[in-house]
């Protein structure tokens, strides 16, 4: 993968629509078994009238996004999020990242890290701490 050439300012987005395949897996391999993201007839009962995703599903999604946007060898040092609304099975979300500062001799970036709706609804307001990979390629 060629590593772009990025600096504060940098946007890039990926999109990706949130199965049901892949909440089950995500329950597998989280432990997480809430009726609300696998029941339909429990979640049919819920304020949300439907079954939804886990939220951590974004933030995977996210780190994802990350490596599509930004390239591989990166490192996470820190990840904030706040779920403002839900996803819901087979909805199609769009995780926008921006570089809003860098720490250049260091290779630190901080970006931010925000996921929609195809409907423009805010599902992830967040913000991420990376490590550059060590070829990154910083703006001149």
């Amino acid at each position: 993968m060629q590593v772009p050439n990025v600096d504060v300012g940098f946007t890039k987005s990926a999109t990706v629509t949130v199965t049901d395949k892949m909440v089950r897996q995500f329950a597998e391999l989280s432990g997480d078994h809430n009726p609300i993201h696998l029941d339909d007839a429990y979640a049919a009962k819920t304020r949300f009238g439907r079954r939804i995703a886990h939220g951590m599903i974004c933030g995977a999604l996210i780190s994802r996004a990350l490596v599509e946007c930004i390239g591989e060898g990166g490192i996470y040092l820190g990840q904030s999020m706040k779920f403002v609304n839900p996803v819901f099975i087979d909805d199609t979300i769009t995780i926008t990242i921006k570089i809003t500062a860098m720490r250049k001799e260091k290779g630190i970036a901080t970006v931010e890290t925000n996921v929609t709706k195809e409907n423009g609804d805010m599902v992830v307001k967040g913000e991420a701490v990376i490590m550059m990979a060590k070829d990154f390629a910083l703006a001149k």
